[in-house]
């Protein structure tokens, strides 16, 4: 599960190298979601230009594609999209076209997981209180 607190993964832009990404942020375009029996698909097409300036270490010197990125990367160039969400594969034929998956049932598994974890917080809160001889109305 993501955390705020987490330590970044992979490598970091610069303050400089940030600024110059962001500039393309509102021209990323995002495909509409498509799936098979196990997963959720989109891709992410960065502006052509945007390409110039992300660091070349974030490129796959042998495809001259984006290599895959982690997560904290993506989001870091300026691509945003809910949780779950796993950059797997560029595709070389079109460098810019980033493409993304998750596992079909991501969003209903996290919710159910919040709302399971929020019923355990309101038992043991309720379980505290009746050990305090404090009775919650009902």
């Amino acid at each position: 599960m993501y955390h705020h607190h987490h330590t970044f993964q992979g490598r970091r832009l610069t303050d400089q190298e940030r600024a110059r990404v962001l500039e393309f942020q509102e021209s990323i375009h995002y495909s509409p979601r498509y799936s098979d029996d196990t997963h959720e698909y989109r891709h992410v097409m960065l502006p052509k230009a945007m390409l110039k300036v992300i660091p070349s270490d974030y490129f796959n010197s042998e495809t001259g594609t984006l290599r895959i990125l982690t997560e904290d990367e993506w989001r870091g160039i300026g691509v945003t999209q809910s949780l779950g969400w796993e950059h797997y594969e560029c595709h070389a034929p079109e460098p810019h076209i980033l493409l993304f998956k998750r596992p079909l049932n991501y969003e209903a598994e996290l919710r159910a997981a919040a709302a399971t974890q929020q019923l355990q917080q309101q038992q043991q809160q309720h379980q505290h209180q009746e050990e305090a001889g404090v009775r919650a109305p009902h």
